[in-house]
């Protein structure tokens, strides 16, 4: 590969970055969808500028950008948060979480697929884009219940995901169908994700703000994120639940907690740019036509599973119905963790690979470009709903 090629690269999908920035701001469009359909176009599958190694660059760009939204997404499960709204994270994240998996699996047999293939497809079904759906939220400035909601729950669905995928994919994969293997491989990921979160977040947290006094450094900072990323990528587990731990104890226990996340939110944006890109760069357009009626019908359940969760979720937590079942809207994004569960159920049960990469491929590239679009529209709606809601609460205080 060409250095001077790679970054010319580069600077050039940054800057086309900055200018789809300008034209979301314009338009209805949350700019991750221009920026992905900006990556379609210039990928294999439209004009083919994009003269990289693709795959290995958009590897390395997503991994980075993720872990970096992962530590963020940790620094929103602050103590003072988990107290406000606690349980209304828990309650809607366990609940879309079983409801999309039961919707999609149930739904899918009932159409005639094979119970395995279906199972597979549930759990794939399960993993959320939180770079998409935070940057909706910052985008926006979308501000309330909601917003604080969906933030907490795309920082710890990832662990319910990762756990029901692995159980799913042990029922499939062992040949007496036993739950344990599943199990036991979902609990290592989870736990080793954790373990790891602890053994470079508290070092971090009590660290901070200590080599400059008052002020972490972005080399402090960027540290942080690449230590996360780079062990949890060498002990196979979830670099996402690693990045998320660790912010979540810097948050809780580092004396200028606020710092830390400030410098890698500074520095985020442009790798976010250039994983949006690559994203729709990598789609290969043949496999979503090839896709078909499998593809329509896991789009169809995916948003009824959410929609279904995400309302039950939230008249738990005490959301008004309308405001329920938008918590349930606001959560269809859905980028690489799909496609890297894709490629391991396709290894599992190589029978069904195929459809499960093209299904998986096609929902993707619905997902990543409709899906910010449902997140904006429900959290705009959302806040029109609890602002209405404090108005009638105020006038009749004062009645």
């Amino acid at each position: 590969m060409d250095l001077g090629l790679l970054l010319v690269t580069f600077g050039t999908l940054l800057f086309a970055g900055l200018a789809l920035d300008a034209l979301g701001r314009m338009t209805v469009l949350p700019r991750i969808t221009l920026m992905v359909l900006f990556g379609v176009a210039c990928g294999p599958s439209g004009l083919d500028l994009l003269l990289i190694d693709l795959d290995h660059w958009y590897d390395i760009v997503a991994k980075l950008a993720l872990t970096m939204i992962a530590f963020l997404l940790g620094g929103e499960l602050s103590k003072q948060a988990m107290r406000a709204n606690g349980r209304a994270i828990l309650a809607v994240s366990l609940a879309v979480t079983a409801a999309t998996m039961l919707v999609i699996g149930l739904g899918l047999i009932a159409l005639g697929l094979p119970v395995a293939l279906a199972l597979l497809l549930a759990g794939v079904g399960l993993a959320t884009d939180p770079a998409a759906t935070s940057d909706v939220i910052k985008e926006i400035g979308a501000r309330g219940r909601l917003p604080k909601t969906v933030l907490g729950v795309v920082a710890v669905d990832d662990a319910w995901g990762i756990i029901i995928f692995s159980i799913l994919l042990g029922a499939v994969a062992s040949a007496d169908g036993s739950l344990a293997a599943g199990l036991w491989g979902g609990l290592v990921e989870v736990f080793g994700a954790l373990l790891l979160g602890l053994i470079v977040g508290l070092p971090a947290a009590y660290a901070s703000g200590r080599i400059a006094p008052g002020v972490p450094t972005l080399a402090e900072a960027l540290g942080i994120v690449l230590l996360c990323a780079g062990a949890s990528i060498y002990f196979e587990v979830s670099y996402l639940l690693t990045a998320i731990t660790a912010g979540a104890l810097i948050v809780n226990f580092a004396r200028h907690h606020s710092s830390a996340f400030h410098e890698i939110e500074h520095v985020s944006w442009p790798f976010l740019i250039l994983f949006f890109v690559l994203a729709g760069a990598s789609v290969d357009m043949g496999a979503v036509a090839d896709a078909g009626w499998v593809t329509a019908a896991f789009i169809a359940l995916r948003l009824a599973g959410r929609a279904l969760g995400g309302w039950i979720g939230g008249r738990i937590a005490g959301f008004s119905h309308r405001l329920a079942l938008l918590s349930g809207l606001a959560l269809t994004p859905q980028a690489g963790v799909a496609l890297g569960m894709a490629l391991v159920a396709s290894e599992a049960a190589p029978e069904f690979a195929k459809t499960i990469l093209a299904a998986t491929v096609a929902t993707t590239v619905f997902f990543e470009l409709v899906g910010p679009l449902l997140t904006r529209a429900a959290l705009r709606a959302g806040e029109r709903l609890e602002r209405k809601n404090a108005a009638g609460d105020s006038s009749g205080k004062q009645c």
